[in-house]
């Protein structure tokens, strides 16, 4: 298999798994912690304005819903997802996927946190790193601790793959 093939296959199979990892944790938190995650609905939202060229809200809660948001926005967190491992890729080399190391995963899953601390949250009216919601420093280690666990996803999900592709 060529590079940019294994680039592009390995990059999907581990942002999957990684993402995947994530939800579990999300879902982990909803139900024995009662700690709600974002709600993939409101990625889907703000990804559905755009193309009224809207690409930031003053309360994304409070905007117009959009037909099908909440597949939008778990498309789109999927989406992200392999972008991210494709970025870990990049960096790492496609080599890494065949022996994985646990700290480039790791640094990369911390790393993505800035995706929501300087894109999203300020798009969906909740400030730089959620600076107006209720609780800024709570809001920030959730997000943290997502994007910490995704880092722990794209390493589990590489060393799935290296198993099999070895």
């Amino acid at each position: 298999m060529n590079t940019y093939l294994q680039l592009i296959t390995f990059s999907i199979i581990i942002g999957i798994g990684a993402t995947i990892v994530m939800d579990v944790y999300a879902l982990f938190m909803k139900l024995v912690l009662k700690i709600p995650s974002l709600d993939m609905g409101l990625v889907g939202r703000w990804i559905g304005h755009f193309k009224h060229g809207v690409f930031a809200h003053q309360n994304i809660v409070q905007a117009e819903r959009i037909k099908g948001e909440r597949i939008i926005g778990w498309i789109a967190h999927y989406l992200i997802g392999i972008s991210f491992a494709f970025l870990l890729l990049l960096i790492s080399g496609v080599e890494w996927a065949y022996k994985p190391t646990f700290l480039p995963a790791l640094i990369i899953g911390v790393l993505t946190t800035a995706a929501p601390w300087l894109m999203m949250q300020p798009a969906f009216g909740f400030g730089i790193a959620a600076s107006k919601t209720p609780n800024p420093p709570i809001a920030r280690l959730r997000s943290m601790q997502a994007h910490a666990i995704y880092g722990i996803g794209l390493y589990l999900a590489a060393l799935f793959l290296s198993t099999v592709i070895s």
